[in-house]
């Protein structure tokens, strides 16, 4: 392997078997960048303030990985909304405020970025059409899945043709929450109490995000997966929040969720 070659990225089982060769996708991890310190390995975070020439390389070598130029992975400034934006061809390199993107052009790589949220890759193959999203629980309970799956509509996917797979994200045992994030919750829909678990802590709980996003996806009538791998447990692969939370650390990477419909 070059140096500058990543090791094979984590995968979907489902978005291989059902999208084929028409599809490349991965979920990587840290390994195989340059950045070092606390931002250790592929830290593709612009927002980061990690060397901004380290994290440029990290992301040269994610596109290379999909065999496109540095410009062709698009990205967007993720702000934890329910919007979802189209690129096409016409890719300026410009990050706008959203988080997720969808495109039915071949060859563009798009990709989000996370650390402990949830990075979610759709396709339908058969239009030609993929999807990827940024989901922690303020896109979740938002409706930036549902934005993404009805952005793929308007570009031409069949919301039964479409596979969403749920990448490395935080899991309910590392996950607690206050009073107040469940009461917010609630608010919206009591049967989401079924995604908070006793604390130890009493006025808190722990909070399933993996679980909600999942529902969420079957209940827009697409087909979902969850890789069901936690960041905050697995450091050597994966950056996280709230581990460099309460570790008191200054700053944390992020690893990238990408996915592109391969050239003819």
């Amino acid at each position: 392997m070059k140096d500058d070659a990543l090791p094979l990225p984590v995968q979907s089982p489902l978005l291989s078997e059902r999208t084929g060769r028409a599809v490349k996708h991965g979920y990587f991890t840290r390994a195989g960048g340059v950045s070092e310190g606390i931002y250790r390995g592929l830290n593709v975070g612009l927002g980061s303030n990690d060397e901004r020439s380290k994290v440029h390389e990290n992301r040269t070598r994610v596109s290379a990985w999909f065999g496109a130029e540095p410009q062709r992975l698009a990205t967007v400034h993720q702000i934890h909304s329910p919007d979802a934006v189209i690129v096409d061809g016409s890719y300026d390199g410009t990050r706008a405020p959203a988080d997720a993107l969808v495109t039915a052009t071949p060859g563009l790589v798009i990709g989000v970025l996370s650390a402990d949220c949830g990075p979610v890759l759709f396709a339908d193959a058969e239009a030609g059409v993929i999807g990827a999203a940024h989901a922690g629980w303020k896109g979740a309970l938002g409706g930036v899945l549902e934005s993404t799956i009805d952005a793929m509509i308007s570009l031409g996917a069949r919301r039964e043709n479409i596979i969403a797979s749920l990448g490395p994200s935080i899991s309910r045992r590392n996950y607690e929450v206050g009073s107040e994030f469940i009461e917010r919750f609630l608010e919206q829909d009591p049967g989401y109490e079924i995604f908070f678990a006793p604390s130890p802590r009493k006025g808190h709980a722990m909070f399933d995000l993996p679980g909600l996003t999942i529902k969420r996806l079957t209940e827009a009538g697409v087909t979902a997966e969850n890789l069901d791998i936690c960041t905050y447990a697995d450091e050597e692969r994966f950056f996280s929040y709230r581990r460099t939370t309460h570790r008191s650390e200054p700053d944390y990477g992020r690893q990238i969720s990408a996915i592109s419909i391969r050239e003819a």
